[in-house]
């Protein structure tokens, strides 16, 4: 995401920091951990997917780089994070994307490995067989041409068919609710919508081990960032029995954009979210992990 009031950015973070979480009586915080490395690329990272044990990772940033990571754990505490490669996201002419083309913000992986990376600056998903490899983008549909710069596909997720999901995150139906594009392998359709609530916008989901299709929200005010995580069950290729897992208050982390949900060696749910720093000093990188309710 690309902010567009610096000055309400700043001054929210400056007077943040002492918020704690607003409800976490259905899912539990166990911790957060700041990342930090020197390379120049490093930042903005928007999206992340995790091995079942959460021992590896791929984060993407908003600025078409892509790389994997090693997390190191001791008990429930991340005590550290090895960068180990990374990669240019490149375009179908096999070239690395530059400018608004490469506002990558969204990572779904299918088991077969192959790569999903949903953009907002053109709106637009593609398929990359390989680390670092030539695009293949999926045909466009006219519902995609007209929304928003800087709004658009943020969330992108798989389920367990291989069929991918994603949703802008400020364009809204005529009836005003979350619009959701689903790619079967052969065409985009839009087979449910979800409910807005409380001025939270979509910015990263995720299909659970569970099967539950769980969808992260951020919403921007004067005492810092706030984070949302709601689920649904999807039954009959609807969402229903919706829950919302956790709701924190401005400054309880930091810019929440990217979701993994994933099961520890416990059988525990839990819910892996990086944050995007705009590549602004006051702004940090952190993994932050919830235990979720089975």
């Amino acid at each position: 995401m690309r902010l567009r009031s610096a000055i309400q950015l700043i001054t929210a973070l400056l007077i943040a920091g002492s918020a704690q979480a607003l409800d976490v009586k259905k899912a539990q915080w166990i911790g957060s951990y700041t990342l930090r490395h020197d390379a120049a690329w490093f930042g903005g990272l928007s999206a992340l997917e995790l091995s079942q044990g959460g021992q590896r990772a791929t984060v993407l940033s908003d600025r078409a780089t892509i790389a994997t990571a090693r997390i190191h754990r001791e008990g429930d505490s991340i005590t550290a994070v090895e960068i180990e490669r990374n990669w240019p996201v490149r375009s179908s002419k096999d070239r690395p994307l530059l400018g608004p083309a490469g506002d990558s913000e969204g990572l779904a992986i299918a088991d077969d490995g192959t790569i999903h990376i949903s953009f907002e600056g053109v709106h637009r998903v593609a398929r990359y067989t390989e680390l670092g490899g030539r695009a293949h983008v999926l045909p466009r549909p006219a519902a995609f041409r007209d929304l928003a710069a800087n709004g658009s596909f943020e969330a992108l997720a798989i389920d367990g068919q291989g069929r991918l999901y994603t949703m802008p995150e400020t364009n809204r139906t005529r009836d005003n609710r979350i619009p959701v594009y689903r790619w079967n392998g052969r065409d985009w359709s839009t087979p449910f919508t979800l409910p807005p609530r409380g001025g939270f916008l979509p910015v990263a989901a995720d299909f659970g081990p569970d099967g539950r299709l769980y969808v992260l929200e951020r919403k921007l005010s004067l005492i810092g960032f706030r984070a949302r995580l709601r689920r649904w069950e999807i039954a009959d290729g609807l969402p229903r029995a919706e829950e919302t897992l956790f709701e924190t208050n401005g400054g309880t982390h930091d810019n929440l954009e990217g979701l993994s949900v994933w099961r520890d060696e416990h059988g525990r749910l839990r819910a892996t979210m990086i944050s995007d720093d705009n590549f602004l000093p006051l702004q940090r990188t952190e993994l932050v992990e919830y235990i979720l309710p089975g």
